[in-house]
């Protein structure tokens, strides 16, 4: 008799639930799916289905029309699907309506993107980061969830009066996590600080950029170290910092956490600590996919974010890495239609919006090394302009 294997693990499946209105058509709606698809990927869930609707505002009960409801149900049902994730974020109580309905784990994007954080956080810091995050999003979705608390009380002495309400109780405990996490990160933020400050008079250079652009690769060859990199979301929870040197010239190199669009406020506010490299630092590089049909895009996610963390006014190098993967349709002679993203080669793009960038503008394939040589030598100038002007009689040899 042929054994079988089991204790495989059984794959989980999704369907993703996106919405069309004024503020987004069809197509960034299908990019936004795209890219809520990649996060499920990343927890380790198959797509099985994309769902869109039109709404001019959502559904105050289930977010979307009950027509849909029992469309996706349906669909849910007949395939045993595990999951139903929505790109946009649920009331509480939008959140336990569909949960009834579908009697299935309801996931917003949020949530997607604290759970997939929980997943990939390795180190104490990492964790608590996360868990504060985890328990400020949860505060006000208590509701219903007493019996997940339960657990987590061990069962006696945290009660309150016979009249208190679980609610309350919940809501109690809670906020206790929220204020014994939010102590333990300002322990680590001090940590931190006192470890940036010991870093002594080097210049400190920052990677930053949207997640999956290959920061970690371009960290590896910088500082001939061995970050972790893979072709997944967030792979880089906790910042790593590498002292670097290129010729004679050394300098800090500090790799951080990749931003995303609709990135949770929370968890901007709990990972304030690992900004702070950002923060900090005397220079950025922005490192951009241009494989990416919409690397404009998350260029000025990655801009605005800075902006909104105080880091906006830093020098930049840009960089656009993936010119390897970079692939465009071009247009025949004839074809009258208006020119999109999809028919500029990579020369075209160099030399069109591009030429009006006023940083340093590079164009690199981390993967196969071309154009590494003047990464770093651009690199090398900067952080020898920069040292030479605040240390000016400092004894290096340039």
């Amino acid at each position: 008799m042929k054994e079988t294997n089991s204790t495989a693990i059984p794959t989980h499946t999704c369907v993703l639930m996106g919405v069309i209105n004024k503020l987004q058509d069809d197509g960034l709606a299908k990019e936004y799916l795209d890219e809520l698809a990649f996060l499920a990927e990343t927890y380790g869930l198959e797509t099985k289905k994309t769902f869109t609707q039109k709404l001019e505002k959502p559904d105050k009960a289930t977010f979307i029309g009950k027509g849909k409801v029992s469309e996706i149900k349906n669909y849910v049902l007949e395939n045993k699907i595990d999951v139903v994730i929505f790109d946009d974020e649920l009331s509480p109580s939008q959140q336990r309506n569909l949960e009834k309905e579908f009697g299935k784990k309801i996931l917003d994007r949020t949530t997607l993107i604290l759970e997939i954080f929980e997943q990939r956080a390795q180190t104490a810091h990492a964790k608590t980061q996360v868990q504060l995050a985890q328990y400020q999003y949860m505060l006000p979705r208590l509701t219903g969830m007493w019996t997940h608390l339960e657990r987590q009380r061990g069962g006696t002495g945290t009660r309150g009066g016979a009249g208190e309400k679980e609610i309350e109780t919940d809501r109690r405990i809670v906020r206790d996590k929220i204020a014994l996490l939010k102590e333990r990160l300002k322990e680590i933020d001090k940590q931190m600080a006192t470890q940036r400050k010991n870093r002594g008079e080097l210049i400190r250079v920052a990677l930053v950029g949207y997640t999956n652009v290959g920061k970690s690769t371009i960290m590896n060859l910088l500082s001939k170290s061995t970050v972790f990199a893979e072709n997944k979301l967030f792979a880089t929870l906790d910042t790593t910092v590498r002292k670097v040197t290129i010729d004679n010239v050394f300098f800090l190199l500090s790799d951080t956490v990749g931003f995303i669009r609709k990135l949770p406020t929370e968890l901007v506010e709990s990972f304030k600590s690992t900004l702070d490299e950002v923060r900090e630092a005397d220079l950025l590089i922005h490192v951009v996919d241009i494989s990416h049909k919409n690397f404009e895009d998350h260029l000025n996610v990655v801009k605005q974010t800075l902006q909104d963390i105080g880091a906006g006014d830093k020098p930049v190098i840009l960089v656009f890495n993936k010119i390897d993967a970079f692939t465009y349709t071009k247009k025949d002679d004839d074809d009258l239609t208006p020119t999109t993203r999809e028919n500029l080669s990579l020369e075209d793009i160099k030399n069109t919006w591009m030429k009006s960038l006023n940083n340093p503008c590079l164009f690199i394939s981390a993967q196969t090394k071309e154009n590494i040589e003047e990464l770093k030598k651009t690199v090398y100038d900067l952080v020898k302009e920069m040292h030479i002007k605040r240390y000016p009689y400092h004894n290096l040899l340039y």
